[in-house]
């Protein structure tokens, strides 16, 4: 069984799939990382703003091989395939920070990802996450005014996630598999006056529904 989605998925998605610099992720990287791995790192766009930024090494993992190839023109390694059987192929305590944007939703165990590339990380290593909130406003609007709950090529619903997450489970992750959070925010946020408003009707019990996905900056106790 493969502890990620199927490559016959990956290949229906859109071109811009791979492609997303995710500019609003760039400030959760530490300024200090020298060796830094992008898991689910597309064509490399990040991971090349990483490198000029920062001037660090950067390692990706991707399971596309055509994406890869491109990859491995802007960052210094690239090994192709599932995470899940990768992680052995890495070096132990080299990393400063490990990357996973909007990927963890994508494996079938992220919870064993998560507690085998522990080992991986440095002394002071971090790992940033961006994850979706599948109580994001419009998605329950939809679930629970349209009874609508309709898979996308990409987004909350995209097709090829395996797993969902909420603010509340995302802190519980991480605190059953022994890391500490160090920041999580939510963000790409609604800024309508309409939800601002509904927000405060609900005594801001929507406050979390505000956020298309959260910003997870982890250490391990």
């Amino acid at each position: 069984m493969s502890y990620s989605q199927n490559l016959s998925d990956l290949l229906i998605k859109p071109d811009e799939y791979y492609t997303q610099t995710r500019p609003e992720m760039i400030g959760y990287i530490p300024n200090d990382c020298k060796q830094i791995l992008d898991v689910g790192c597309g064509s490399g766009l990040f991971g090349g703003q990483l490198k000029q930024k920062l001037n660090s090494g950067v390692w990706g993992i991707e399971l596309d091989n055509d994406a890869a190839i491109v990859a491995k023109e802007k960052i210094d390694k690239v090994l192709v395939g599932d995470i899940f059987h990768l992680i052995v192929d890495l070096p132990n305590a080299f990393f400063d920070c490990i990357v996973f944007n909007d990927v963890l939703e994508h494996l079938a165990d992220p919870f064993a990802v998560l507690l085998k590339i522990k080992s991986k990380l440095t002394t002071n290593g971090v790992i940033v996450c961006s994850i979706p909130n599948v109580r994001y406003f419009f998605t329950l609007k939809d679930l629970l005014v349209k009874k609508q709950w309709k898979y996308e090529d990409a987004g909350i619903l995209d097709k090829t996630h395996l797993r969902f997450f909420t603010q509340r489970s995302i802190i519980d992750m991480f605190n059953s598999l022994g890391y500490k959070i160090i920041k999580m925010e939510g963000i790409n946020a609604i800024n309508s006056w309409k939800f601002i408003l509904l927000n405060i009707v609900f005594l801001g019990y929507l406050s979390d529904t505000r956020y298309l996905q959260f910003a997870c900056v982890v250490k391990p106790k």
